[in-house]
């Protein structure tokens, strides 16, 4: 049998600590749901087996995918440190996880969507706000997953480090939407983004959903080019800053050159806004995340 297959060494305590890991977040992401709950005001059972509200399923699943995310980040942290060790710091990073993943949706609503009401437009079975907020969730994810990775550790300093990660992704998250938005405006006689979305325009939704999560995996590149310094503060916050915006500015670039090399001959831009083209529209978020993924892989070649 070993000369069929050849396994890396693991150590005996490895499946122990690893349904430790599992184990609380499967709880945690329980609580998602619980909390879903709680802050809507509705039942979650009601909502998804009554009402067939697929829109609020979209949006609990993306959050629900940021969480585990964000916590795949922390299962293995700890092997080797003790099984008390790992339980606290997988529940400290998960409840943070949780925060971040509130907090971050929140700040998203007011900020970034900040021209339609998020929560009404699902209440209304709005599929394309729900993608838009699925989507953000899991970018933000993607963003802090590789901070939490970058940052060495799980004292308070790496936890400082993950909390300004927050900053960082809501800025980049912003900065995206508007330029997106900018585009948008100047490309269609100066209709409102936003106020598309809430037309239900699957196909915009889709298109915008890509561009998030490929800027999400483009800004994680940071992570392979920036020095961690436990005592860097500011440093740590404006380094993720300047070259997260950087990186995203140079996807924006490279994705815009090949959809017109790729589409050529194809208008896509109106066939996604005009013509509603879900084929079209999901070429162009494959097209931006399959870049980002090629972009991402540059740095650990260097």
């Amino acid at each position: 049998m070993e000369q069929l297959v050849k396994l890396l060494p693991i150590s005996q305590d490895t499946p122990i600590y690893l349904a430790i890991d599992v184990g609380i977040a499967i709880i945690l992401l329980f609580s998602i749901r619980s909390l879903s709950g709680f802050f809507s005001k509705k039942s979650v059972r009601k909502e998804l087996g009554e009402k067939d509200n697929f829109a609020f399923g979209i949006s609990m699943a993306g959050r629900m995918l940021s969480l585990t995310i964000v916590l795949s980040a922390v299962v293995g942290r700890h092997i080797g440190l003790g099984y008390d060790v790992a339980a606290i710091g997988m529940l400290l990073f998960g409840a943070s996880g949780l925060f971040l993943v509130k907090v971050g949706r929140f700040a998203h609503d007011k900020l970034v969507l900040n021209r339609l009401d998020k929560d009404e437009m699902i209440d209304q079975k709005n599929v394309s706000v729900a993608l838009v907020d699925a989507a953000s969730a899991i970018a933000s994810a993607l963003i802090t997953k590789s901070i939490i990775d970058w940052a060495q550790g799980t004292d308070t300093k790496a936890f400082v480090a993950v909390f300004s990660g927050a900053l960082v992704t809501l800025s980049v998250l912003l900065f995206a939407t508007r330029l997106y938005e900018y585009r948008f405006k100047e490309s269609n006689q100066s209709h409102s983004f936003q106020k598309t979305l809430t037309k239900g325009q699957v196909a915009l939704a889709i298109q915008h959903c890509g561009n998030l999560i490929g800027i999400a995996i483009a800004v994680s590149s940071a992570s392979k080019i920036l020095q961690y310094d436990p005592d860097g503060y500011v440093s740590n916050l404006t380094g993720w800053l300047i070259v997260g915006l950087g990186l995203a500015v140079i996807l924006m670039v490279m994705t815009s050159i090949t959809k017109r090399i790729v589409l050529l001959g194809v208008k896509w831009q109106s066939e996604v806004v005009l013509q509603h083209n879900i084929g079209v529209a999901s070429i162009e978020a494959v097209l931006s995340i399959g870049i980002a993924l090629l972009f991402s892989q540059i740095f650990v070649v260097v």
